[in-house]
C-alpha cells in the first residue's frame, strides 16, 4: 500500500518519511562525513529527504528480493550512518523486525543473544558476515544473508534507485511486532525488548511535542538508534565521527567541528561524551550558538558536567530524559532546574531529581518487591517522599521481552482493564509536586540488619570529595545482613599509592560521610583504578562487579579480621 494511500488504522513509523519527502523533497536528510585526509577541509556526502526515501525503496527491494518480508527477523549489523539509516527504513517499509544488538556487550554475551532471537536474514558490513561463519552454530538460524558495504549491495543499490517507483508500505497495525532492541546488561543478562510499531509512533509524537522540535532542525545523534526518528520530524542527521561503542574515547574536538559547520540545533549522547566536549569548549572558549537543546541521558548528570555549558548555548539549554530501552521517555528535567533547585538535595543524600512526567505516562511508587507482581495493589502503593520500586504506565511502555516470559512475568503487571504497567527496577519516590527522585537500581541497592541503602543517595554524599571521580556503593555479605562498603575510584593523580596516603583518603571519604544519615554506617572503603561500566554509554557503573570483586577480596582475609578493615586496594 502506497504512504499516500493508507488509511488510518495503519501504524509504521516509515510513513514519515515519505510524508516529509513529498513536504520538502530539497531538504537534507543526512550528511555524512567522508573519510578525513591529511592536510585537507572535512567533507560530507549529503542525501535530501527525496533521495533518502528513493534510497529506503530501493533497499527495500533488494531486500524483497532475497526473501526477506513481513515478519522476517533480521538482525542488522552495520555501522551508524546512511546505511542503518535507510535500511532501517527499507525493513519496516517490508514489515520486517530489525533486531539490533551491541556487540560491544561482549562476544559471549553477543551469540548468546544471537541464538535466542533466532534471527532469520542477517544484514550486515562484511565483518559481521565473517563473525557468523566462525560461529556458525550461534546463526544456524540465518537463511538469508546480504553483505552491506561491498561492491555488489552499492550496485545493487544503485540499479534500484534508477528504476525508480514507489515502495509499498507493510499493512502493520498498532499491536505488530516492529523491532528488538538489546538492553545494555548493565544489571544482568541482556534482553530482547519488543518495540510495536505504535511504540515507535508514541515516542516520536512524545519526543516532537515535548522538546518542541521542528522540521530543518539539525540532529548530531551519538546514539545510533536515535538518528531513526529525525526524518519523522523533518530534522537532518549529522552523523558524528565516533565509535559508538566506545563513547568515553570520543574526539571532542570532532564533534564540535561537526555541531559549527552543520549548524546543529539537537544532539543526544551520555554524560562521559558531554564531560569531553564540555572540557573542550572550556579550554578553547567556544560558544555554540546553534545549539537549541542538548539531551543528555543513561546515567545522572552531575552538576560539575553541566556547568561546563554555563555561558556556552545563549540559545539553548541542556534536559536530562530519564527511561530505559523498556520505557523511553518517562520524565525530563533542564539543567537550570538542577543547579538552582535540586542538587544541593542529591548532594545531602535525597537522590537524583528527574523531573516530571511526559503526557500520557504515569508514575507510581510500591513497596519494593523482588518477586513477580501479578496485578497493583494499592494497599503497597506508596505516598508521596516514600522510596519504592518504581512503575511507569503509558503509551511508551513496552508488552515483553523477546522469548522470555519469565523476565516478562517479573518485569510487566498486567491490570484487569488491560493496561499494563512497567516495574523499571529502579528505586526512587514522588515529591509533593510530583518530581520523580531516582536513587538507585532495586538490584544493586545494599540491605544490612538495620537499614536500606540506596547507591545514588550515598554516592552523591561520597562524590564531592574534590579527588574523587566517581564512588560505587557496595553490599558484602548476603542481603538482610550486608556490610555496606563504598568503592573509590580517585582521580589518577590523586591515587594513593601509600599506607598514609591511603590512611588519610580513607579518614577524608568516612568524614565526608559521617555527616548523613544516609551514609554514616559506611565503614570500609576500596580503591578501584577504573571502574567497569556498561558499553552504550561508558557511564553506568557495574556494581554487582564490583561488589564481587570486594568480596573476593575479603574473603582472601582472615575471618577474624575481615570487617574490621578500612580500606583495601582492588588493582
Amino acid at each position: 500500500m502506497r504512504a499516500n494511500e493508507m488509511p488510518e488504522s495503519i501504524v509504521n513509523v516509515a510513513r514519515f518519511l515519505p510524508e516529509t519527502a513529498r513536504e520538502w523533497p530539497e531538504g537534507c536528510a543526512v550528511r555524512a562525513p567522508r573519510p578525513r585526509r591529511a592536510g585537507r577541509p572535512l567533507y560530507y556526502d549529503v542525501v535530501s529527504f527525496a533521495g533518502l526515501e528513493a534510497e529506503s525503496n530501493a533497499a527495500a527491494r533488494l531486500l524483497r528480493v532475497r526473501g526477506i518480508g513481513r515478519g522476517t527477523r533480521v538482525l542488522l549489523m552495520v555501522r551508524p550512518g546512511l546505511d542503518l539509516i535507510r535500511l532501517t527504513f527499507a525493513l519496516f517499509k517490508l514489515g520486517a523486525v530489525p533486531v539490533v544488538i551491541d556487540p560491544g556487550m561482549g562476544l559471549r554475551q553477543f551469540l548468546h543473544c544471537v541464538r535466542r532471537t533466532e534471527p532469520r536474514a542477517l544484514v550486515g558490513i562484511p565483518l559481521a558476515h565473517a563473525v557468523a561463519c566462525l560461529f556458525r552454530r550461534s546463526f544456524r538460524s540465518v537463511r538469508i544473508r546480504l553483505a552491506v558495504g561491498t561492491r555488489g549491495f552499492r550496485s545493487g543499490l544503485e540499479n534500484a534507485i534508477s528504476e525508480g517507483g514507489e515502495e509499498s508500505i507493510a499493512p502493520t497495525r498498532s499491536e505488530d511486532l516492529a523491532a528488538i532492541l538489546f538492553t545494555s546488561g548493565s544489571t544482568g543478562p541482556p534482553k530482547g525488548v519488543c518495540y510495536e510499531h505504535g511504540m515507535f509512533e508514541a515516542q516520536v509524537r512524545l519526543i516532537r511535542e515535548f522538546y518542541a522540535i521542528e522540521p530543518g532542525e539539525v540532529d548530531l545523534p551519538m546514539l545510533p538508534v536515535f538518528a531513526l526518528f529525525n526524518p519523522a520530524m523533518g530534522m537532518t542527521t549529522v552523523v558524528p565521527e565516533m565509535n559508538p561503542s566506545k563513547p568515553a574515547a570520543v574526539d571532542p574536538e570532532r564533534i564540535v567541528q561537526a555541531i559549527v559547520q552543520n549548524r546543529v540545533t539537537n544532539s543526544f549522547g551520555s554524560p562521559v561524551l558531554w564531560r569531553r566536549i564540555g572540557r573542550y569548549c572550556v579550554d578553547h572558549d567556544i560558544v555554540l550558538p546553534s545549539i537549541k537543546r542538548i539531551l543528555m541521558a543513561g546515567a545522572p548528570a552531575p552538576p560539575e558536567i553541566l556547568r561546563l555549558f554555563e555561558g556556552r548555548l545563549p540559545n539553548g539549554g541542556i534536559h536530562t530524559p530519564y527511561g530505559a530501552t523498556e520505557a523511553l521517555p518517562v520524565t525530563s528535567i533542564a539543567a537550570t532546574e538542577i543547579l538552582e533547585g535540586t542538587w544541593e538535595r542529591t548532594e545531602s543524600g535525597a537522590g537524583t531529581c528527574v523531573g516530571r512526567a511526559f503526557p500520557g505516562v504515569r508514575i507510581e511508587i510500591h513497596r519494593c518487591s523482588d518477586g513477580a507482581v501479578p496485578q497493583c495493589n494499592p494497599d503497597t502503593r506508596l505516598a508521596a517522599k516514600e522510596i519504592g520500586e518504581i512503575r511507569v504506565n503509558g503509551p511508551i511502555v513496552t508488552h515483553e521481552y523477546d522469548r522470555l516470559p519469565d523476565a516478562t512475568r517479573r518485569a510487566k503487571i498486567v491490570e484487569p482493564d488491560g493496561s499494563l504497567w512497567h516495574r523499571m527496577g529502579d528505586i526512587g519516590y514522588l515529591d509533593d509536586i510530583g518530581r520523580l527522585w531516582f536513587c538507585g537500581r532495586q538490584a544493586e541497592r545494599v540491605q544490612s540488619a538495620d537499614q536500606t541503602y540506596y547507591t545514588d543517595c550515598c554516592e552523591a554524599i561520597f562524590n564531592r570529595h574534590p579527588a574523587v571521580v566517581r564512588t560505587a556503593l557496595v553490599g558484602l555479605g548476603d542481603p538482610g545482613a550486608q556490610v555496606p562498603a563504598i568503592v573509590v575510584e580517585p582521580k589518577p593523580e590523586s591515587f594513593p599509592r601509600t599506607k598514609q596516603s591511603a590512611k588519610a583518603f580513607v579518614g577524608e571519604i568516612l568524614e565526608l560521610g559521617k555527616r548523613h544519615n544516609a551514609t554514616r554506617p559506611i565503614r570500609h572503603v576500596f580503591f578501584k583504578r577504573r571502574f567497569p561500566v556498561d558499553v552504550r554509554h561508558n557511564a553506568k557503573i557495574h556494581r554487582l562487579t564490583l561488589q564481587k570483586l570486594c568480596m573476593q577480596r575479603v574473603e582472601r582475609l582472615p575471618e577474624s579480621s575481615r570487617f574490621r578493615i578500612q580500606s583495601v586496594f582492588l588493582d
